[in-house]
């Protein structure tokens, strides 16, 4: 097939992508990735990728070759050495997700897009085929931390275009054909570690990088220029070899002859007249000084002559320097004639293990439902997540603490890394009408994604948005490993540019103490047996919690505002793995009738501070006993005798008269047996004394038979 033919073919194949993309991709990937990932495709020349497809197809649910996803999101594809050729084509900026992009050791030719995503954090075309510049959008990757484009075919100048890319980390554009002078926005590059720029023609000097944070720098073989900058003298691995540098030092002005004669100048013997027995006369003072003038004049001469010599050894050196650079310039181009005739060259591989980041990214959602070992290239060997930066070597991913670079952390790889922008965007920056609710940790917010997904993200409030960076690693890694149907899942986090973010799935704005206390409406459809039905389900939460995590979690505020219910009465329970935020001496720090108020803590906790699981079980009490009644636990507008709720329904939740009249009216019809068994259940859970209060697991059994009893 001819060029002209593959190009029309391309372009009908895009048409049918077009008209018949609505029909085809109804599946599980979000819509806007599976065009993006169609168009390359063909871009690429429908290449013999498993299960890939240029008209619409399920990648995340189907398990395409390379391609990584988190829920229907793309977040990665890696092809390292998989025989790609054709081109990247224009709409990768299509996709919504995309955080790697490792099309490494391929023919990929044709030239870098200028739409890229802007949610990309490694972004890797090494040793291809590319060629022109590179493109000036490179500004909108702002979360870009890993870079390599080197061993290609790319031209021109640098574009100026760094000042935004404060996150990147390592650049090779080494091996290329790329000229000019270093841009001055490579000074904004604060966190560059590595930069490998060798085997270019670049020119000018290298004073744009002498402030930045390197640690590995190679400039060898290209036309810089000028003095080095001292500071490029402290990089541990500095190479600049093939290089015009001028690293002499300018003469100092030429001082007066010291009375001592310089070492390389003998001094002109005195010539005393035969007929003088006196000391030398006024014409041997005349010689004297005609003989400084000569020590003048040839120090001049010398310190001319070495300066020539200077400027011809540099000379000398430029020109070997050029006419090695031709040389490889040459050999480069027979090179790229035989892998085209002959394709790409087998290379050694390099075994390294690395420690798989999970993206940054922007809207990324969510724990994969069907992850994909996508570490594999076509030919079946295990290819590096980390693609080579440097040459064939390759760089370890790794994540530092912001207040402290030289610690290493790793963040959790279950969850999405969102980042501010798109929780901006989809917050309606962070405004009033997203607010779902005050947390006592911070502000909640509604985040609503394209095709309709919802999440809720909590906004830490100040105090807690000063966590370390590694702390807040730790918590969300430990929250992470929460998972049962009625506990709000934690699906990602944001840590970008100091702020400190849950992001949780959306499951619903109303809350039991909405119902119970602020909806007359909702409260009257909560019939008894759906009260028994949402004290099951939040128990079954605690009780998980208590007996399900290693080591046991204790929610320490349990109480309705943090009992979601949706639509269908279904219970999810919040900040959940939170206490770690609260300072040991919180309960401490309360007043008296702060404390006094919350009233969901257990007696032991007023007086020693210390929480427990039979502290939860206290509380779980009393929002069984808010069920029940529906009233407050404490309420102020109640006569002094039944202002507290507890105080005033524990002697009676043993007669069944009293139980009658303590009953919530809007309860309707109920069995006498279920309410004495559930009456039986609060009595024990808000015990005086810990040890006498029942495990959850013994309350969730017994709430299933007071529950069985009315299905």
């Amino acid at each position: 097939m001819g060029i002209l033919e593959l190009r029309l073919f391309r372009c009908f194949t895009l048409v049918l992508t077009v008209l018949f993309y609505v029909p085809f991709s109804h599946g599980y990937t979000y819509e806007q990735d599976v065009y993006a990932i169609n168009y390359l495709y063909v871009a690429l020349g429908l290449p013999p990728l498993p299960e890939w497809t240029s008209l619409g197809g399920d990648p995340c649910n189907d398990g395409w070759q390379g391609v990584e996803c988190v829920n229907s999101n793309i977040t990665a594809i890696i092809l390292n050495g998989a025989n790609l050729g054709g081109e990247l084509g224009d709409q990768l900026a299509n996709f919504t997700s995309l955080i790697t992009m490792d099309l490494s050791n391929n023919q990929i030719g044709g030239s870098i897009p200028e739409g890229l995503p802007i949610t990309i954090r490694k972004f890797f075309l090494s040793d291809n085929q590319l060629k022109g510049s590179i493109p000036g959008s490179l500004s909108e990757l702002t979360l870009l931390s890993d870079m390599s484009l080197n061993n290609n075919l790319l031209s021109g100048e640098l574009p100026d275009a760094f000042q935004t890319l404060t996150g990147l980390i390592n650049l090779d554009l080494s091996y290329n054909n790329l000229t000019g002078k270093l841009p001055p926005s490579m000074e904004s590059l604060s966190s560059l570690t590595t930069l490998h720029i060798q085997n270019n023609q670049l020119s000018g000097t290298l004073d744009v990088l002498q402030d930045l944070p390197l640690q590995d720098l190679n400039v060898e073989n290209n036309m810089f220029s000028g003095p080095i900058p001292t500071n490029l003298f402290n990089i541990p691995n500095f190479k600049k070899d093939g290089n015009p540098f001028n690293t002499s030092i300018a003469p100092s002005p030429l001082p007066t002859p010291p009375t001592t004669l310089p070492f390389y100048q003998a001094p002109a013997p005195v010539i005393m007249p035969a007929n003088s027995s006196e000391g030398p006369t006024q014409n041997d003072g005349l010689s004297l000084d005609n003989n400084k003038i000569s020590i003048v004049k040839v120090v001049g001469y010398v310190g001319a002559g070495v300066i020539m010599l200077i400027i011809l050894v540099l000379v000398v050196i430029l020109c070997i320097s050029k006419w090695q650079q031709n040389k490889r310039n040459n050999e480069e181009d027979h090179k790229q004639q035989d892998i085209r005739r002959h394709g790409r060259p087998e290379e050694p591989q390099i075994s390294t293990d690395f420690n798989r980041l999970h993206r940054g990214g922007e809207a990324v959602l969510g724990e994969p439902t069907k992850r994909q070992d996508c570490s594999f290239n076509i030919q079946g060997t295990r290819a590096p997540l980390m693609p080579p930066l440097v040459e064939k070597n390759t760089v370890k991913p790794i994540v530092t603490d912001e207040r402290n670079p030289t610690v290493i952390l790793n963040p959790p790889t279950s969850l999405a890394s969102f980042s501010v922008s798109s929780l901006q965007q989809f917050t309606n920056s962070f405004s009033e009408e997203n607010l779902i609710r005050d947390g006592r940790f911070g502000q909640v917010y509604l985040a609503e994604f394209p095709q309709g997904k919802q999440f809720a993200v909590l906004k830490l409030d100040n105090k807690n948005s000063n966590l370390p960076v590694d702390e807040f690693l730790k918590l969300i890694k430990s929250i992470s490993e929460i998972r049962h149907p009625n506990i709000v899942e934690l699906v990602g986090y944001c840590m970008d540019f100091g702020q400190h973010l849950l992001i949780y799935n959306y499951f619903s704005n109303t809350s039991l103490y909405d119902i119970l206390h602020n909806d007359c409406d909702l409260k009257r459809k909560l019939p008894w047996n759906a009260r028994i039905q949402i004290a099951l389900e939040a128990a079954k939460a605690l009780g998980y919690l208590h007996e399900g995590c290693q080591p046991p979690i204790v929610h320490q505020r349990f109480e309705p505002r943090n009992i979601l219910i949706n639509d269908d009465l279904a219970v999810q329970v919040s900040e959940c793995g939170l206490n770690s935020l609260l300072p040991l001496d919180f309960v401490t720090q309360l007043s008296g009738r702060e404390t006094s108020l919350f009233c969901y803590d257990a007696p032991e906790v007023s007086d020693s501070g210390y929480y427990s699981e039979k502290s939860d079980v206290h509380s779980f009490g009393i929002v069984m006993l808010e069920l029940l009644t529906g009233r407050k636990p404490f309420d102020s507008s109640l006569p002094r005798a039944e202002q507290h709720l507890v105080r005033w329904a524990s002697s009676q939740l043993h007669d069944i008269d009293a139980l009658r009249r303590m009953m919530d009216p809007s309860i309707g019809q109920f069995p006498v047996r279920s309410l004495s068994r559930f009456a039986d259940i609060i009595s024990r859970c808000t015990q005086q004394e810990p040890e006498y209060r029942p495990p959850m697991s013994e309350v969730v059994q017994d709430l299933a038979r007071v529950f069985e009893t009315q299905v």
